[in-house]
């Protein structure tokens, strides 16, 4: 099993290591960390047959998706800020009042 090590992909440093998940010392899992971003992450199960090239593979592409997630929920909060409707009660008060015309 090859060990830990860092690579640069689109201006972000990504360091791997190779760990024991806490409480768990069955198996081990990448764990890697990425400049300006404070959590550490372990995606998935270190495997005897895994190279340095495919382990990086598999860390952008998961990166990639942690990010596109994390985008859609900011946009998903963005919606919930928004004003809330009317309520219905009111709404049809409204419109069973009679019009006033200006004459």
């Amino acid at each position: 099993m090859i060990g830990g090590f860092s690579f640069v992909h689109d201006n972000r440093t990504y360091t791997c290591q190779p760990e024991w998940r806490q409480g768990e010392q069955s198996e081990m899992w990448w764990w890697f960390t990425v400049t300006h971003d404070g959590n550490r992450y372990a995606p998935f199960h270190a495997l005897s047959h895994d190279t340095r090239e495919s382990i990086q593979a598999r860390i952008v592409a998961y990166y990639a998706n942690h990010l596109a997630r994390r985008q859609m929920n900011d946009q998903q909060r963005h919606w919930a800020r928004r004003d809330k409707p009317a309520d219905p009660k009111t709404t049809q008060a409204k419109a069973k009042a009679p019009r006033q015309t200006g004459a």
